[in-house]
């Protein structure tokens, strides 16, 4: 059995504790942040569980931290950072370069935006020409 590396959920966890403690210190509710940020109540949820299991993908997290430290009067550099802190690095299965799929349909629809060109200018000398 090969040993898997396991998150760091505790401090996320307190993280998550933390953030909730502070929407609460204000008097916020989550309804109240989800309308100011429209994140949905369950995103606000989860960010505040600090389970990682539940949270958005990594990509998405700071966005959405940012969005909830503006509503809630948080310090967004703060907060981000602080999470940061806690999730920990990001796993080297996140880091690989992604595969460029879109490339060759951007190359196809410009060879064919070319051709469609070429084609509709031949069409108006060849018309033009004949009467």
């Amino acid at each position: 059995m090969a040993a898997e590396r396991t998150p760091p959920t505790a401090p996320l966890q307190d993280f998550g504790r933390w953030l909730k403690q502070e929407r609460e210190l204000r008097d916020l509710e989550r309804e109240e942040l989800a309308a100011a940020t429209r994140l949905g109540v369950g995103v606000i949820e989860a960010l505040e569980s600090g389970d990682e299991a539940r949270m958005p993908p990594r990509a998405y997290v700071v966005g959405y931290l940012r969005s909830y430290a503006t509503a809630a009067g948080l310090d967004p550099d703060e907060l981000v950072l602080r999470w940061q802190e806690a999730a920990g690095p990001e796993p080297e299965a996140d880091r690989r370069p992604r595969a460029r799929r879109w490339l060759p349909l951007l190359v196809a629809a410009l060879v064919l935006g070319v051709l469609g060109a070429l084609l509709i200018s031949a069409l108006f000398r060849g018309g033009g020409a004949g009467g």
